[in-house]
C-alpha cells in the first residue's frame, strides 16, 4: 500500500472523525502530505495521529459550506506544498430523520449548504487549482446510498446526496480535457460520529446484530472500508474512473425491497 500517493498533496474535509479520519491515516500511510479540515477541534487530533504514525499533516478548522473557508484551505495547500493533487470533500451533516411535513426551509438550507454546496465549493476551488497546475488530479465527493433511492435517510439529506451524485457527473464533464477526475462515494450504514445515535441505541437494546441486516453482507461498514475506496479513487489505479458514483454499501442498493427466504427463493 505504501507509495500509492507518494509525493501527492491531499485535502480532506470532515477529517475530525469517521471516514475523514480513517482516510487521513490511510492516505498518509500511502505517502500523501495532508491538509485536513473540519469544523471541530478534533481535526487537530487527527493531524496528531497522522504525525505520530510518521506522516505529514496540517489542520485547519473550517466550515465546508463557507466559500472563504474552502478557498482558504485550498490556498493553504498550494502555498505550503505547491500543489493540490487530491481533494476529498467528505464533510457532511445528517439533519435527523424528519419527514416531508416536519421539515423547515431552514433545515433544508443548512443541509444543502454543507452537503451539496460544500462539495461544489471544493470542486470549484480545488478543481481550479488542479487545472491551473496542469497536472490533473482527483476530486472525491462523499454522497450516500440515500442519494440513490429512498429509505436510507431523511428527505433533505437524501436530496442533498442525490445532488452530490449528479454534481460528480456534471463536474467531470465541466473539467473535460483538464485531466482532473471527479467521482463520488456512496456509503451505506457506516459506524461514524454521524450514525452514533443509531449504533448507541442498538447497543442499548442489545440488537447490534440487526445493524446492516438489509444488505447481503448483513453488517454495517467501518470507516476504514470507505477510506480504502477513497484511496483507490485518489490513486493512479483509478486513472480511467471519472464521473462515477460508487456504492460502498454491502450490496444494499443492488436490489429493490424483497423478502428473502432460507430456501433461496425471493418473494416480491
Amino acid at each position: 500500500m505504501s507509495g500509492r500517493l507518494e509525493g501527492k498533496v491531499a485535502i480532506i474535509t470532515g477529517a475530525g472523525s469517521g471516514i475523514g479520519r480513517a482516510a487521513a491515516l490511510l492516505f498518509a500511510s500511502a505517502g500523501a502530505t495532508l491538509v485536513l479540515g473540519d469544523k471541530t477541534e478534533a481535526v487537530h487530533e487527527t493531524a496528531r495521529q497522522v504525525i505520530a504514525a510518521g506522516g505529514h499533516a496540517t489542520a485547519l478548522q473550517i466550515d465546508a459550506g463557507v466559500e472563504s473557508d474552502v478557498a482558504n484551505i485550498v490556498a493553504s495547500a498550494v502555498a505550503s506544498y505547491g500543489n493540490v493533487d487530491v481533494a476529498f470533500a467528505n464533510a457532511g451533516i445528517s439533519g435527523g430523520i424528519e419527514g416531508i411535513f416536519d421539515s423547515t426551509p431552514e433545515l433544508w438550507s443548512e443541509i444543502l449548504r454543507v452537503n451539496l454546496i460544500g462539495c461544489w465549493l471544493m470542486v470549484k476551488h480545488a478543481g481550479k487549482a488542479m487545472m491551473d497546475a496542469g497536472n490533473g488530479g482527483s476530486i472525491i465527493l462523499t454522497a450516500s446510498v440515500a442519494g440513490i433511492r429512498s429509505g436510507a435517510g431523511g428527505p433533505a439529506y437524501s436530496a442533498s446526496k442525490a445532488g452530490v451524485i449528479n454534481l460528480a457527473m456534471v463536474s467531470a464533464q465541466q473539467l473535460c480535457d483538464t485531466g482532473v477526475r471527479v467521482n463520488a462515494i456512496c456509503p451505506g450504514l457506516t459506524e461514524t460520529g454521524m450514525t452514533k445515535p443509531v449504533f448507541d441505541l442498538a447497543k442499548a437494546k442489545q440488537v447490534t446484530h440487526k445493524l446492516g441486516q438489509l444488505n447481503p453482507l448483513r453488517r454495517a461498514a467501518q470507516p476504514e472500508e470507505l477510506a480504502q475506496v477513497a484511496l483507490f479513487l485518489a490513486s493512479g489505479e483509478s486513472s480511467y474512473v471519472n464521473g462515477q458514483a460508487i456504492a460502498v454499501d454491502g450490496g444494499l442498493s443492488s436490489s429493490h425491497p424483497v423478502t428473502r427466504q432460507a430456501t433461496g427463493r425471493t418473494a416480491f
